[in-house]
């Protein structure tokens, strides 16, 4: 795969320390906003990016095959769909687009070019997940599950007094369901698929979601995904079922150590290799599934990123969120 970035904020500057040293992975080019190109040749210069671009053409014209998309969420659908437009595969950051319409939108697109598309959502990827997935039939009937990303925002105190970051930004759809509680939406639709009803219980600020409590029912239990950008707490997950419960110990964008509990006193243990290192395991698939061409994986994955879109789109409506 040969990556062209388009971002130079935090989130590239996390993953780029790993992603350099990533067998089959040539990162070939970054590219920052109109304002951005200095960040651009600074992080260039910084991981030997060979080329710096002021724009998108030059970008995709540089030798690139992919693109990573890692700007604020209001510009997601634009950057992918010129990326698609141009023949580039592309992988965005979490959420896929501000809407329900336009993430169909680039799915049909993406499809009809034969190109892959996905959204970076590390929680599918890590070993523990899969661990909980290959549990979930011995804990018997499921009757409550839970999933916690409580997170203080470096940006919350700015917000307070008035500078908005896009974070908190209700005009770049920020907020905390379009942050934090999509990883916790993930964690239980990829396992439970999609809910039969939700609902939404936000705290707003500013027009803007700084946490809130979502509510997904389901045939027989409730699924309680609760995210706060405005304080911390506890985060993790727990599945209780009538022969017993599996617990995860970190965030759902890690997972985490994962434990099994049952009744007649069976336990098992999960420990998670790449904790410190979430994007590892979904850039070794994005990787594999580029190079063995590999669509079905890729459109299964995109199905449940517009299942999830969809669900966050009914949650702002119901709660009054506003949103283009």
């Amino acid at each position: 795969m040969k990556l062209g970035i388009i971002g130079t904020g935090w989130i590239v500057k996390d993953f780029l320390p790993e992603l350099t040293n990533m067998e089959g992975l040539e990162i070939v080019s970054i590219m920052g906003s109109p304002q951005g190109f200095e960040k651009a040749q600074v992080l260039s210069e910084q991981y030997k990016i060979p080329n710096a671009a002021h724009d998108l053409d030059e970008l995709c014209a540089s030798g690139i095959d992919t693109v990573y998309v890692a700007v604020p969420n209001n510009l997601h659908f634009m950057y992918c769909r010129k990326a698609l437009e141009k023949g580039m595969n592309v992988i965005v950051e979490k959420p896929m687009t501000d809407n329900a319409g336009e993430a169909e939108n680039l799915a049909v697109l993406a499809r009809k070019k034969k190109l892959f598309l996905f959204e970076a959502i590390t929680t599918a990827y890590m070993t523990g997940y899969q661990k909980i997935r290959e549990w979930i039939p011995l804990i018997g009937e499921v009757k409550l599950v839970q999933s916690r990303f409580c997170q203080y925002s470096s940006r919350y105190d700015n917000f307070k007094k008035g500078i908005i970051a896009p974070a908190f930004d209700p005009k770049k759809s920020g907020g905390a369901l379009m942050d934090l509680n999509l990883y916790n939406i993930h964690y239980v639709m990829g396992i439970f698929g999609k809910p039969e009803s939700i609902s939404y219980y936000p705290n707003m600020e500013r027009n803007i979601d700084t946490s809130g409590v979502l509510m997904m029912l389901y045939p027989g239990f409730t699924a309680v995904c609760t995210a706060a950008k405005d304080c911390d707490g506890d985060c993790g997950g727990v599945i209780q079922g009538t022969k017993g419960f599996i617990v995860s110990e970190q965030k759902p964008n890690v997972v985490g150590k994962v434990t099994l509990q049952l009744r007649d006193g069976t336990t098992k243990v999960c420990e998670e290799p790449y904790e410190d290192r979430r994007m590892i395991p979904e850039f070794t698939q994005f990787i594999r599934v580029v190079k063995e061409k590999d669509y079905d994986f890729c459109y299964s994955r995109l199905q449940s990123s517009l299942e999830v879109n969809e669900v966050l789109n009914r949650a702002r409506i119901q709660a009054g969120i506003r949103f283009k």
